[in-house]
């Protein structure tokens, strides 16, 4: 694999660097892979089947007296989950010093605050894992930088300082803060490189050291038991000023590396890229469909989902939902409506008028929400983010609607992204019916904090119990899709995906595979009012149906397929 490992770093090092960084790389394996756990068989198609369905969620994000969170988690997600949930997306874990755990201190240990790598280790027992590898920056008061602030000689080189007054202004920033931050350091006030915030501060990667650094991190969660890997903010990796920093070659064999250094030693851990950018942009991190990340984030769907469901018009997201292609049959898409952060507005950018996207700022403002900006070469701001819960976005918290119509829309919402090809997420808020936390996003002074509200366990467990409770309805609801869908091979990330166009009100998908087990016919009414579809009229879908799953109000007849307002049915074949 030596030669493999010198082919990606070459163009980041040079050949002699190269060669000898690929050796210690190799030195690495040899010393990892006896600790590394041997998995079964890869289930389907690279490993991943309809099974497949991941809870995104904090460490903390339930909480009891007395006992670590993990603990809790652990016991609050075997009770509910399983059979719903395959595996567990366990926001950063680490010690941290802001942004929720993003600034992370240490990667190799679990914040104490937390628990423990057993208690890890006993979530993992049930469910998949997958960790942040959060390899763009660390925290400022962290050991590497402060070891860098005292001029120490092995970490002089593992940040980005800047003299002079360069041109920055291609740089793309994520936020709208300084891009530099001026810290006293042992040789004199020093501007450091921060993307994100002055308390992250950007590792440099030209130094094959972090690069090393990172490579010894994945091992060790693989060795952790995870199988997948979230390569955060991953797009940003690569710093070469008079260009926008973002999607440079280097980063794609930055990527390119680390996926080959898994498929020596531990080819069932994958790899999932975090890169909140235009749609184009977001696929080119499945490189050739070998050789990079297996699964991407699907940033377009949620604002996609959400500009359907408000409009009545599925019209854009079925026509971006017919041009999605895959590389390979061994990559696929991580597709999610709701996530820690909020719902991105760069990647539908092209996708969505101007017009459109200022009618979801508009919303998002009108239902409690925030927006969050960016700063522009001209100097000018535009919106990047609508920091809002997912629910709030559909249905006002502030409006009088039926707790029965936002459920509704909400579920409906879940179903389209159920219904689509790829690995669905499903945030912890989410799948419990949460609403938005305006009031610790105005205390923290943190917009984004607005969907990361800390529940507590026995007050949770009280409203689930509770067949009357929103929460109780939206959990079985969702829980219900989830297990429908676990529950037919057509669902399989490698099935094939045909989306029709029934109506302009319907986002419709036909699902299938070559393995005679049957297609499913996926029909979703975005609008308001009900809809009649004939199904012998509906494009390559003359066949005998049968309801697998309509939500309230949806029934098959001998006439037209009536689908009540903001409702779903799924058919499949009869006989399957």
């Amino acid at each position: 694999m030596t030669g493999v490992f010198v082919q990606h770093l070459e163009p980041l090092y040079g050949a002699a660097t190269a060669a000898a960084v690929a050796r210690r790389i190799s030195d690495l394996l040899d010393v990892w892979r006896p600790r590394l756990p041997r998995r079964a068989a890869q289930r389907g198609e690279f490993g991943l089947t309809q099974h497949d369905a991941l809870l995104i969620t904090y460490a903390d994000q339930v909480h009891e007296p007395g006992v670590p969170p993990l603990r809790t988690l652990a016991e609050f997600c075997v009770r509910h989950l399983k059979g719903s949930v395959s595996g567990v997306h366990l926001l950063p874990f680490y010690p941290s010093s802001s942004d929720d755990g993003f600034s992370v201190k240490d990667f190799l240990a679990v914040d104490p605050a937390y628990g423990t790598w057993e208690d890890i280790a006993r979530l993992g027992a049930d469910f998949d894992l997958m960790f942040d590898a959060v390899f763009n920056h660390v925290s400022a008061q962290g050991e590497w930088f402060q070891r860098f602030r005292a001029d120490d000689p092995e970490y002089r080189d593992f940040f980005i300082t800047v003299e002079g007054d360069p041109d920055l202004s291609q740089v793309v920033r994520p936020r709208a803060l300084p891009l530099l931050t001026e810290f006293s350091t042992a040789t004199g006030p020093t501007r450091v490189w921060t993307t994100f915030s002055p308390d992250q501060v950007d590792l440099n990667f030209r130094n094959p050291e972090v690069l090393l650094a990172a490579v010894q991190a994945l091992l060790f969660y693989a060795a952790k038991g995870v199988r997948f890997i979230r390569l955060d903010a991953v797009a940003f990796l690569w710093k070469e000023i008079g260009t926008t920093c973002l999607h440079r070659p280097q980063t794609h064999r930055i990527v390119q590396l680390m996926r080959a250094v898994l498929d020596d030693v531990a080819p069932h851990v994958q790899l999932i890229t975090e890169t909140n950018v235009p749609h184009a942009d977001n696929l080119s991190y499945f490189g050739d469909g070998t050789n990079e990340a297996q699964l991407v984030y699907n940033f377009a769907l949620p604002p996609l989902v959400l500009h359907a469901m408000t409009t009545g018009s599925a019209e854009k997201l079925t026509r971006w939902a017919q041009s999605l292609r895959l590389p390979s049959d061994r990559v696929t898409f991580f597709n999610f409506l709701a996530a820690h952060d909020g719902i991105g507005l760069n990647p539908v950018r092209g996708i969505l008028s101007d017009a459109e996207i200022d009618a979801l700022v508009r919303r998002t403002l009108e239902h409690g929400g925030f927006i969050s900006n960016k700063d522009m070469p001209d100097g000018s701001r535009l919106p990047y983010e609508m920091n809002i819960n997912y629910l709030d976005a559909l249905s006002n918290p502030a409006g009088n609607e039926p707790k029965e119509w936002a459920a509704r829309k909400f579920l409906t919402a879940h179903a389209i992204l159920l219904s689509l090809r790829g690995v669905p997420g499903i945030y912890f808020h989410s799948l419990f019916g949460s609403r938005g936390d305006r009031a610790g996003a105005e205390v923290s002074d943190m917009p984004r904090r607005i969907n990361r509200e800390k529940l507590d366990r026995a007050r949770l467990e009280a409203e689930l119990a509770d067949a009357e409770s929103f929460r109780a309805q939206v959990f079985h609801g969702l829980g219900g899709l989830l297990r429908v869908r676990a529950g037919h091979p057509a669902f399989a990330p490698a099935a094939w995906q045909r989306v029709l166009e029934p109506d302009p009100r319907v986002f419709g998908v036909l699902r299938g595979n070559d393995e005679g087990s049957g297609s499913l016919l996926c029909l979703h009414n975005v609008s308001g009012g009900s809809v009649a579809i004939m199904l012998g009229e509906v494009q390559a879908v003359a066949r005998t149906w049968e309801p697998v799953l309509g939500l309230a109000g949806n029934r098959l007849g001998r006439g037209p397929l009536t689908l009540e307002p903001w409702g779903t049915v799924w058919l499949g074949q009869s006989g399957t």
